[in-house]
């Protein structure tokens, strides 16, 4: 490893050790970083050596900021980390809120002055905040006045933090009144190693206590310079918009990252449903979106009312694609939704392709610079057309916050994402399901995604979860949870007409042998169907 620049080398010295590392494939020479780099300075000090300060960098409902206010808005902060805090390289410092220009530049800010940024989601409460305090061992946070009352109670059983510094408060000791009194007299980055932590992200933890999943700063880069160079191809003159928060690392890299990285300009919206997405779309003549495909499917009903035509590309990860959704959304405007797969623990999407690649229905082929496969419960590959566990390896890659699942991710250097896929003839990925997602019923293995899929295709479903229900007889059966289209009535002719569009659609087997209406679906704060919570619910029906 590269000498670090951290004073505290908590980070360093909570990494697994370097035998369970995945192996990090590094063989292409734009992958290839110096010793010593900041990521904060390759994405957005190099703009201002460029001569590009005017660019139009970040856009929100308080106004627009170019590339020069973002770079001194960040050196204010950097001065107040710095400074007030007296924050040295290595320490880590909580973020809390929603997307923002404020958010934005924090988290630039903690990364140039040297520091680990750990986001958090602003919709968590008080007891999910403690968890990466303790875990991180966390000394500061910088956080959206709004969610002062959850972060104040999570304070209490967080001993190790010093001091939370709000904005928007518009007191004495915010942190726009610190920036202001420290004035502006630039900053010096820190002469960080490429291979110094600066991020780290905390999964949702819906398999247990949440991973701290940590991640360099050649990693930041790395993200843009595959899939953000290769699949995604965004130009300066794009203009980037989402729903997925930036404590979200796919909203890390479609708000933040891959539109600085080309010099392009991001939307930031505090709250994202689909009405605001796609008003803001129209208003702001957005080029570019990441997304949910749940939250795709829900604009569909709402096309009419918004003109669309400035987008150029969507994109679409956190859960898998329906091809009913990808169908319709192409049907309405003439774009195939870029389908990819990503995890926390990889940063971002590894798996996805630029749109005259896609076949409709597969997440697609590996980014360029990243290798995959599928195997077996051995860790052996197996043949095209069979079913097995997806093994990924590339720039970036599983390194746990001192945590001994790092062994159960990364096993003879793959990182084992979780997912069941199916590799084509052509090197084509095909999603089947989570590993627990699987449904075993008399013998047969059913993926509870694939079901999803043929439901959706009917008219009269608008969402729907499928997961296994305990059965004496058969070991589990397909139950299906069903939010009908408005107006529409869950009787048992409507049950009867699924479940035959089911069987003309897929192999009969699958079939829902139980259908549940439901007026909405659990879904995390990021848009993905929480199956856990409909597997404990039907664990409870006999």
């Amino acid at each position: 490893m590269i000498k670090s620049a951290h004073v505290d080398s908590f980070a360093r010295d909570h990494l697994p050790p370097q035998e369970e590392w995945p192996h990090f494939v590094l063989n292409r020479p734009e992958l290839v970083y110096p010793d010593r780099v900041n990521c904060a300075v390759e994405l957005l000090d190099r703009w201002l050596g460029a001569g590009e300060d005017a660019r139009r960098c970040l856009i929100s409902a308080a106004g627009t900021l170019s590339y020069g206010a973002l770079a001194e808005r960040v050196n204010r902060i950097a001065n107040v980390l710095t400074g007030d805090l007296a924050m040295v390289p290595g320490n880590r410092v909580l973020l809390r809120g929603p997307n923002s220009p404020m958010m934005a530049a924090a988290y630039l800010a903690v990364i140039k002055a040297g520091g680990v940024v750990v986001p958090t989601m602003p919709l968590l409460r008080s007891k999910e905040i403690v968890y990466p305090l303790n875990k991180a061992q966390i000394r500061f946070a910088l956080c959206d006045s709004r969610l002062a009352d959850e972060m104040q109670q999570a304070r209490v059983h967080a001993p190790r933090l010093e001091r939370v510094i709000y904005w928007g408060a518009g007191g004495t000791e915010d942190l726009e009144t610190l920036m202001a009194r420290r004035g502006y007299e630039g900053f010096t980055a820190c002469d960080t190693a490429s291979d110094d932590v600066c991020l780290i992200a905390f999964t949702s933890g819906t398999t247990g206590e949440p991973k701290g999943t940590m991640h360099f700063h050649r990693d930041l880069l790395a993200t843009c310079d595959t899939y953000g160079r290769y699949v995604l191809r965004a130009a300066g003159d794009d203009v980037f918009i989402g729903s997925p928060p930036l404590a979200f690392t796919f909203g890390l890299g479609g708000a933040l990252l891959f539109p600085l990285r080309v010099g392009a300009a991001s939307i930031l919206l505090e709250r994202g449903p689909p009405e605001e997405l796609l008003a803001a779309i129209a208003a702001l003549r957005a080029t570019i979106c990441f997304s949910a495909p749940t939250a795709y499917r829900v604009m569909l009903g709402r096309l009419v009312e918004h003109d669309v035509t400035s987008l150029r590309k969507c994109v679409s990860a956190g859960e898998a694609l329906p091809k009913a959704t990808f169908d319709a959304w192409f049907a309405a405007t003439g774009l195939k939704i870029m389908d990819g797969i990503g995890s926390t623990e990889m940063l971002h999407i590894f798996i996805g392709s630029p749109p005259e690649e896609i076949r409709p229905g597969s997440t697609g082929k590996p980014v360029r610079g990243y290798e995959a496969r599928v195997v077996d419960a051995e860790g052996h590959e197996v043949p095209a057309g069979t079913i097995g566990r997806l093994a990924v390896r590339g720039p970036t890659g599983c390194r746990y916050l001192a945590d001994s699942r790092q062994r159960q991710y990364v096993r003879d250097g793959w990182n084992l994402t979780g997912d069941v896929y199916v590799m084509d003839a052509d090197g084509y990925f095909w999603y089947q399901a989570r590993s627990d997602d699987m449904i075993v019923s008399a013998g047969y293995n059913i993926a509870g995604p694939e079901v999803e899929a043929a439901l959706l295709t009917h008219p009269a479903v608008a969402e729907c979860g499928v997961v296994g229900q305990p059965d004496e007889a058969r070991g589990q059966i397909v139950k299906a949870y069903v939010v009908l289209q408005a107006g529409l009535i869950g009787d048992a002719a409507m049950t009867l007409t699924l479940q035959d569009h089911t069987k003309a659609t897929i192999a009969p087997y699958k079939y829902p042998r139980a259908i549940e209406y439901v007026s909405d679906l659990p879904r995390t704060e990021t848009g993905k169907l929480q199956r856990f919570a409909l597997r404990r619910r039907a664990a409870t029906i006999s």
